[in-house]
């Protein structure tokens, strides 16, 4: 993952360490303005015939040099991997703005190789033995650390920053958002197909994230400095390099100054997406769909203050019609067809991109 283009380093410009005195990680909390949002989301580069994933990064890269979207577009560890990156954003609507230029540029240089953009939580049928890792020293270090586990991560997903003014206020809102990680995960899943195979789970992601170490929810902290000390005593003993090694499904990012939401799969259609972004609230044991519609109208009033109640409206649309793996299970059950399926993620995928302004493109 990349995340430079969404909020600038800390103070120190040296990112997170650990303090002498094993007592403060280097935060900017408070350094932007609270509440603002990035978005990241990890793409599927598809053969445009065949719509299977084609190793095809460094070709969409050189396309892009010189744009003003070139710093946005990033690889990842895999070459049919792309992520984007918002800017900084103020409101949900900024976000889908955000979202359909660089989705509607993206899939035009797509387009223009002979490729198509699919964006779901996997692929359908793709192998991963058939991916060949990116040529940076982050990839390669981390499948040499991890061989097989590292090696099978052909998984995409949708990442949520959102800023916090205070380090405490960080902890607390993490601990606050760990019950609303079942919902989002229900309102993004979009994976129920695994090398070809419907799995019965509809997100197949995350049963293959959760081999990671350091992954699924996080522990409780009870300050700031309880975190810090943690991190603090993985990177003296080796485990990590940094704090960015630990791949929490919600995590501080403390050089970013952001709350970083990372449960969700990558959702195909961009209205979704801006509805998930909206979202948030608490849990408790009742049904999904119950709960989530109470968190909705707990949420209501707060949604009008920041101007997102009208995104926030599509998570009903979610809920009526599905999420992304029912939509995937639709068509494949129609016809038995799973090549038909991805044809279907990269024709959603760009719909509400194909609105964007053409200076964009």
């Amino acid at each position: 993952m990349n995340d430079r283009q969404i909020y600038p380093p800390s103070i120190t410009g040296k990112g997170a360490r650990f303090a002498p005195g094993g007592s403060v990680l280097d935060h900017a909390f408070g350094k932007s303005d609270p509440y603002t949002l990035g978005v990241e989301e990890e793409y599927m580069l598809l053969d445009g015939e065949t719509f299977d994933l084609v190793q095809h990064i460094d070709t969409v890269l050189a396309a892009v040099a010189g744009h003003e979207l070139e710093p946005v577009i990033n690889p990842e560890l895999m070459q049919s991997v792309l992520e984007i990156a918002t800017p900084v954003c103020h409101t949900t609507g900024e976000i889908a703005d955000q979202l359909r230029r660089i989705r509607g540029y993206v899939i035009g240089v797509a387009r223009d190789q002979g490729m198509r953009v699919g964006s779901a939580g996997t692929h359908p049928f793709s192998l991963f033995e058939r991916q060949r890792i990116t040529a940076k020293d982050r990839s390669r270090a981390l499948v040499d650390q991890m061989q097989y586990v590292a090696r099978r991560e052909l998984i995409f997903g949708l990442h949520i920053h959102v800023a916090v003014d205070d380090a405490e206020k960080a902890i607390k809102v993490v601990n606050g958002l760990l019950p609303q990680l079942g919902p989002l995960l229900a309102l993004s899943a979009s994976s129920p197909f695994w090398r070809g195979e419907p799995t019965g789970l509809r997100s197949s992601r995350q049963m293959i994230f959760a081999a990671f170490p350091r992954s699924g929810p996080p522990p409780r902290f009870e300050s700031y400095s309880d975190y810090a000390e943690v991190v603090g005593q993985l990177e003296k003993t080796g485990c990590i390099a940094d704090y960015t090694h630990i791949w929490w499904d919600i995590r501080l990012h403390p050089r970013l100054g952001t709350i970083e939401i990372r449960i969700c799969d990558a959702i195909t259609r961009l209205e979704d997406v801006v509805a998930v972004v909206a979202a948030t609230g608490r849990r408790n044991r009742i049904p999904i769909m119950q709960l989530i519609r109470r968190t909705l109208k707990e949420v209501e009033p707060h949604a009008r203050e920041l101007g997102s109640e009208r995104e926030l409206e599509g998570i009903e649309e979610i809920l009526r019609g599905g999420n992304g793996a029912d939509r995937q299970l639709r068509v494949f059950n129609a016809n038995r067809d799973i090549v038909e399926v991805v044809s279907e993620i990269a024709n959603a995928t760009e719909v509400a991109a194909a609105a964007a302004p053409a200076a964009a493109k």
